[in-house]
């Protein structure tokens, strides 16, 4: 049997309207974090945002950063960092790995 859309965290499978309304926020607000780059929701091919599990929690944690007072150009500055360490961390495990593997 094939995965479904809804097995896949990056499938986008919801409208703007739709997150607007699951996280309580206006649709301004998702339109202005795409404005900024912030976050970037796929599109139809009639040109409508579409986001992703995965966009829908980047969004709630860009919500309570901005609900703290941060602006969004800090806020992207913080998720461009936030995904370099990850990037680092995960380099970090392979690189252990591999010497682990030379013992």
């Amino acid at each position: 049997m094939p995965d479904l859309p809804l097995d896949d965290e990056h499938a986008p499978l919801y409208s703007l309207g739709q997150v607007a309304e699951m996280l309580k926020v206006q649709h301004a607000f998702l339109r202005r974090l795409d404005q900024h780059d912030v976050i970037k929701p796929s599109r139809s091919s009639g040109g409508q945002r579409r986001y992703s599990r995965r966009d829908i929690l980047i969004v709630q944690h860009v919500t309570r950063m901005a609900e703290e007072g941060m602006t969004l150009i800090a806020i992207r500055r913080i998720l461009e960092l936030e995904r370099e360490i990850a990037a680092l961390r995960q380099e970090l495990e392979e690189t252990k790995a591999r010497l682990r593997e030379k013992e």
